[in-house]
């Protein structure tokens, strides 16, 4: 008998449902990480990223860092609620 304090028993279905949740999530964060990553090249249209990167720019690599991390930080809290 499974010890079960403060929730349901897993069980395969319920193991499958969360798998599939996470993946779908997953993958939803990565659409979301690479849209906002599209609209920050657009608001930028100065700043040729892949330019600058090429050449060892690491202030701009510390810019589109911080642009990442910001625009991960709102999809997570827009996945989670």
């Amino acid at each position: 008998m499974p010890i079960a304090l403060f929730a349901e028993a897993w069980t395969l279905t319920s193991i499958a449902e969360a798998a599939l949740a996470s993946m779908l999530f997953g993958i939803l964060g990565i659409v979301l990480l690479a849209l906002g990553f599209k609209v920050f090249e657009w608001i930028t249209p100065k700043l040729h990223i892949e330019e600058e990167l090429a050449k060892g720019n690491m202030a701009v690599a510390v810019v589109v860092a911080s642009a990442l991390i910001g625009i991960s930080l709102v999809a997570l809290r827009a996945i989670s609620g």
